[in-house]
């Protein structure tokens, strides 16, 4: 069935916003978000990383990755706003660029990518959305990657959410992600989960707010512990592979070597946790 064409122009009503928002900031929306760990299955394996820590990686993970995240939402929602004027093609493609260099882990970089292009292409199949069509083009012709936090602005301006609602919706929609990975990779109840992302809520705000002063041009992030936990990830995953295909190779994860390391775990999760560690 053909898509309904959106009436061009016509933002909808508060109520049907709301709804719309709702909808795609779904955790549970089919674009793919249950095949990733974002490189925690590394972490986790390694034993550095635990139930216990869970509540101060996931401050400091927001703190890092969600202001990138955030940032980009924001760009991205600006692009679709004129839409009588010609679509920002080159900033788009630029927005994501900035996006696929924040991510030097090739593991999260794709997974962002492939969640990014499955959302833009599930919300053209709910209508004829001028400015996602061209985005979508562009992205083809350009040869660019589509990230998820791109995606969702750029769909959120365009069907008219307010914008501070919207890059809410998807920090809450990404934290829920990664409290339903570590459900999947460690002994974490449902009742504790809730508690978790119910607590991270002031966190997710502060956030946002902190965002609206920043450019992807100015924004930093720096995890490195998460990003060697994604590096692993996919030389563990091109070891299965070649497994497959009939080869020997042995993989091992990476093992713990003390006790110390279990401490190391918050700290290295995030810049201001290297530089209390480091000065």
């Amino acid at each position: 069935m053909k898509p309904e064409r959106e009436p061009v122009g016509v933002a909808p009503s508060g109520e049907l916003a709301h709804l719309r928002l709702l909808h795609l900031a779904d955790s549970t929306l089919p674009i793919g978000s249950l095949a990733h760990s974002f490189g925690l299955e590394t972490l986790v394996s390694a034993e550095i990383l635990h139930a216990g820590d869970l509540p101060e990686f996931l401050h400091g993970y927001l703190r890092e990755a969600g202001t990138v995240e955030a940032v980009a939402c924001r760009e991205a929602f600006h692009l679709a706003q004129a839409e009588h004027q010609e679509f920002g093609a080159m900033r788009w493609i630029q927005v994501n660029d900035c996006l696929s260099a924040l991510k030097p882990a090739r593991e999260s970089r794709m997974a962002s990518a492939t969640l990014g292009r499955n959302f833009l292409h599930a919300v053209l199949g709910l209508g004829d959305f001028r400015v996602l069509r061209e985005a979508r083009d562009a992205s083809l012709e350009f040869g660019g990657l589509i990230h998820q936090s791109a995606a969702f602005g750029l769909v959120s301006g365009s069907l008219g959410f307010e914008e501070t609602r919207a890059v809410l919706a998807y920090l809450h929609q990404m934290s829920a992600c990664l409290v339903s990975a570590c459900q999947r990779l460690m002994p974490l109840g449902q009742t504790e989960a809730t508690r978790i992302l119910w607590n991270l809520k002031p966190a997710i705000i502060e956030v946002v707010a902190d965002s609206a002063d920043l450019t992807l041009e100015t924004v930093r992030c720096t995890m490195p512990l998460l990003d060697w936990g994604a590096m692993e990830a996919s030389r563990a995953d091109y070891a299965i592979v070649r497994q497959l295909a009939g080869e020997s190779v042995e993989f091992k994860w990476p093992q713990r070597q003390n006790t110390r390391s279990r401490k190391l775990c918050p700290i290295f999760l995030s810049r201001a946790g290297y530089v209390r560690c480091c000065g």
